[in-house]
Protein backbone atom coordinates (compact mmCIF):
# COMPACT_ATOMS: atom_id res chain seq x y z
CA UNK A 1 0.00 0.00 0.00
CA UNK A 2 1.44 3.36 -0.72
CA UNK A 3 2.42 5.92 1.99
CA UNK A 4 0.51 9.16 2.13
CA UNK A 5 2.62 12.09 0.63
CA UNK A 6 3.74 14.49 3.53
CA UNK A 7 4.95 16.86 1.03
CA UNK A 8 3.86 20.51 1.52
CA UNK A 9 3.24 23.40 -0.54
CA UNK A 10 4.96 25.62 2.51
CA UNK A 11 8.46 24.21 1.87
CA UNK A 12 9.04 25.11 5.69
CA UNK A 13 5.89 23.67 7.30
CA UNK A 14 7.89 20.55 8.52
CA UNK A 15 10.80 22.78 9.14
CA UNK A 16 11.56 25.36 11.52
CA UNK A 17 9.62 28.22 10.10
CA UNK A 18 5.97 27.92 11.23
CA UNK A 19 2.75 28.80 9.37
CA UNK A 20 1.35 32.31 10.09
CA UNK A 21 -1.98 33.91 8.55
CA UNK A 22 -2.06 37.28 7.40
CA UNK A 23 -4.22 39.70 6.01
CA UNK A 24 -3.04 41.26 2.18
CA UNK A 25 -5.29 44.31 1.64
CA UNK A 26 -4.07 44.62 -2.57
CA UNK A 27 -5.56 47.58 -4.84
CA UNK A 28 -6.10 47.03 -8.79
CA UNK A 29 -7.72 48.72 -11.89
CA UNK A 30 -11.15 47.66 -11.91
CA UNK A 31 -11.15 45.59 -15.08
CA UNK A 32 -12.09 42.23 -16.21
CA UNK A 33 -9.95 38.72 -15.60
CA UNK A 34 -8.34 40.63 -12.73
CA UNK A 35 -9.61 38.47 -10.52
CA UNK A 36 -8.96 35.46 -12.39
CA UNK A 37 -5.25 36.43 -12.65
CA UNK A 38 -5.08 36.74 -8.82
CA UNK A 39 -6.85 33.45 -7.90
CA UNK A 40 -4.76 31.90 -10.24
CA UNK A 41 -1.26 33.39 -9.04
CA UNK A 42 -2.23 31.61 -6.15
CA UNK A 43 -3.49 27.94 -7.37
CA UNK A 44 -0.66 28.22 -10.01
CA UNK A 45 1.89 27.68 -6.66
CA UNK A 46 -0.13 25.40 -4.70
CA UNK A 47 -1.45 28.26 -1.90
CA UNK A 48 -4.70 28.56 -0.96
CA UNK A 49 -7.32 31.40 -0.25
CA UNK A 50 -8.56 31.42 3.43
CA UNK A 51 -10.95 34.42 2.53
CA UNK A 52 -11.47 36.83 -0.32
CA UNK A 53 -13.24 39.81 -0.73
CA UNK A 54 -13.00 42.10 -3.85
CA UNK A 55 -15.33 44.92 -4.36
CA UNK A 56 -14.68 48.57 -6.67
CA UNK A 57 -13.96 51.03 -3.56
CA UNK A 58 -12.98 54.26 -6.45
CA UNK A 59 -15.51 54.76 -8.66
CA UNK A 60 -13.92 57.93 -10.69
CA UNK A 61 -10.82 56.14 -10.83
CA UNK A 62 -12.00 52.23 -11.20
CA UNK A 63 -9.81 50.69 -8.47
CA UNK A 64 -11.37 47.90 -6.46
CA UNK A 65 -9.77 46.89 -3.33
CA UNK A 66 -9.21 42.60 -2.52
CA UNK A 67 -9.20 41.74 0.92
CA UNK A 68 -6.79 38.44 0.91
CA UNK A 69 -6.47 35.90 3.86
CA UNK A 70 -3.76 33.32 3.44
CA UNK A 71 -1.63 31.23 5.73
CA UNK A 72 2.11 30.12 4.73
CA UNK A 73 5.70 30.68 6.48
CA UNK A 74 7.06 33.91 6.01
CA UNK A 75 9.36 33.27 2.77
CA UNK A 76 5.92 31.77 1.44
CA UNK A 77 4.08 35.29 2.38
CA UNK A 78 6.91 37.30 0.97
CA UNK A 79 6.57 35.45 -2.22
CA UNK A 80 2.73 36.04 -2.76
CA UNK A 81 3.11 39.64 -2.00
CA UNK A 82 6.50 40.10 -4.40
CA UNK A 83 4.01 38.07 -7.36
CA UNK A 84 1.21 40.23 -6.44
CA UNK A 85 3.12 43.16 -7.13
CA UNK A 86 4.31 42.05 -10.03
CA UNK A 87 0.71 41.47 -11.42
CA UNK A 88 0.30 44.54 -14.23
CA UNK A 89 -3.14 45.74 -12.77
CA UNK A 90 -1.79 46.13 -9.09
CA UNK A 91 -0.88 49.36 -7.73
CA UNK A 92 -0.23 48.36 -4.08
CA UNK A 93 -0.18 45.68 -1.71
CA UNK A 94 -0.07 46.00 1.98
CA UNK A 95 0.62 43.03 4.42
CA UNK A 96 -2.17 44.63 7.24
CA UNK A 97 -1.25 41.86 9.73
CA UNK A 98 2.17 43.03 10.18
CA UNK A 99 1.86 46.88 9.36
CA UNK A 100 0.54 47.67 12.45
CA UNK A 101 -3.20 48.29 13.78
CA UNK A 102 -6.02 47.19 11.64
CA UNK A 103 -9.67 46.45 11.54
CA UNK A 104 -11.25 42.85 10.45
CA UNK A 105 -14.55 42.50 9.67
CA UNK A 106 -17.14 39.24 8.64
CA UNK A 107 -20.41 39.27 8.29
CA UNK A 108 -22.22 36.15 8.51
CA UNK A 109 -26.01 35.12 7.96
CA UNK A 110 -27.07 31.93 9.96
CA UNK A 111 -30.23 29.96 9.96
CA UNK A 112 -31.06 28.35 12.74
CA UNK A 113 -34.52 26.06 13.22
CA UNK A 114 -35.65 25.30 16.46
CA UNK A 115 -38.51 25.32 18.79
CA UNK A 116 -39.40 25.87 22.62
CA UNK A 117 -35.94 25.61 24.89
CA UNK A 118 -34.08 25.44 22.00
CA UNK A 119 -35.62 28.81 20.10
CA UNK A 120 -35.31 30.55 23.28
CA UNK A 121 -31.87 29.71 24.21
CA UNK A 122 -30.75 30.73 20.57
CA UNK A 123 -32.24 34.26 20.93
CA UNK A 124 -31.15 34.79 24.72
CA UNK A 125 -27.18 33.70 22.83
CA UNK A 126 -27.88 35.95 19.83
CA UNK A 127 -28.33 39.28 22.15
CA UNK A 128 -25.08 38.32 23.89
CA UNK A 129 -23.31 38.33 19.99
CA UNK A 130 -24.92 41.19 18.86
CA UNK A 131 -26.45 39.24 16.22
CA UNK A 132 -29.73 40.76 14.65
CA UNK A 133 -32.78 38.67 13.80
CA UNK A 134 -34.05 39.32 10.50
CA UNK A 135 -35.87 36.29 9.05
CA UNK A 136 -38.10 34.56 11.59
CA UNK A 137 -40.85 31.85 11.31
CA UNK A 138 -42.41 29.64 14.47
CA UNK A 139 -39.85 26.89 13.02
CA UNK A 140 -36.45 29.68 12.76
CA UNK A 141 -34.24 32.19 12.25
CA UNK A 142 -32.34 34.44 10.36
CA UNK A 143 -29.47 36.14 12.18
CA UNK A 144 -26.77 38.28 10.77
CA UNK A 145 -23.83 39.00 12.79
CA UNK A 146 -20.65 41.56 12.20
CA UNK A 147 -17.62 41.20 13.93
CA UNK A 148 -14.26 39.42 14.29
CA UNK A 149 -13.90 36.26 12.29
CA UNK A 150 -13.39 34.48 15.94
CA UNK A 151 -16.45 35.60 17.29
CA UNK A 152 -18.21 34.60 13.78
CA UNK A 153 -17.11 31.56 14.64
CA UNK A 154 -17.47 31.38 18.55
CA UNK A 155 -21.65 32.37 17.44
CA UNK A 156 -21.51 29.28 14.58
CA UNK A 157 -20.04 26.82 17.32
CA UNK A 158 -22.59 27.87 19.70
CA UNK A 159 -25.52 27.62 17.18
CA UNK A 160 -24.91 24.20 15.89
CA UNK A 161 -25.90 22.88 19.01
CA UNK A 162 -28.92 24.39 18.64
CA UNK A 163 -30.07 23.53 15.84
CA UNK A 164 -27.87 25.26 12.51
CA UNK A 165 -29.03 24.70 9.09
CA UNK A 166 -27.53 27.01 7.24
CA UNK A 167 -24.36 29.43 6.94
CA UNK A 168 -23.49 31.77 4.29
CA UNK A 169 -20.20 33.98 5.03
CA UNK A 170 -18.72 36.80 2.91
CA UNK A 171 -15.10 36.88 4.44
CA UNK A 172 -12.96 39.51 5.53
CA UNK A 173 -13.16 43.24 5.07
CA UNK A 174 -9.83 45.02 6.66
CA UNK A 175 -8.66 48.37 6.73
CA UNK A 176 -5.72 49.55 8.47
CA UNK A 177 -6.00 52.29 11.46
CA UNK A 178 -4.72 55.68 11.55
CA UNK A 179 -5.90 58.52 9.02
CA UNK A 180 -3.42 57.50 5.96
CA UNK A 181 -4.76 55.88 3.25
CA UNK A 182 -3.75 52.96 1.06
Amino acid sequence: MAQPSTQSHYPAAYGQEEIVTRTLSVVVDNEPGVLSRIAGLFSGRGYNIDSLTVTETEHEKHLSRFTIQTKGTPMVIEQIKNQLERLVPVHSVRDLTVEGESIERELALIKVAGKGEKRIEALRLAEIFDANVIDASTEHFVFEITGRSIDVERFIKIMTELGLVEVARTGIAAISCGPNAM
